[in-house]
């Protein structure tokens, strides 16, 4: 981790102190605002599909057995049913890894929609 010096803090940052103690606002404050802005959205996006990513590949595995589909295939009917059921992808996929161990169901709609899915493709 590196330090910012005292001097090097006062540079950077995007308001400074005018004579009479009040903040004033330097050149592009507005656009920097929004950068930043951007980029938290950008990582709080990032840590979400990072978390989900594991899910999202066992429950891949799970339609690549049950359909014996390649894997694009069984990301394509996991898409379908998200979109379908208006459940978000991360959603469909924790509940399908969920029933693995057979302690409990796939929601009806899910479920439902998954059975479509999987007859679509055969």
């Amino acid at each position: 981790m590196s330090t910012i010096e005292p001097a090097d803090r006062e540079a950077a940052s995007p308001a400074r102190v005018a004579a009479d103690g009040q903040a004033e606002d330097g050149p592009g404050v507005a656009e920097l605002e929004a950068e930043i802005d951007r980029l938290r959205t950008e990582v709080t996006q990032l840590r979400q599909a990072m978390a989900s990513r594991s899910v999202n590949d066992q429950a891949r595995g799970m339609v690549m057995v049950m359909a014996r589909c390649p894997p694009q295939v069984a990301w394509e009917v996991l898409v379908e049913v998200s979109q379908h059921t208006n459940t978000k992808l991360r959603e469909v996929a924790a509940a399908l890894v969920a029933t693995a161990h057979g302690r409990t169901k796939l929601p009806q709609p899910l479920g439902a929609e998954l059975a479509a899915a999987l007859r679509r493709r055969r």
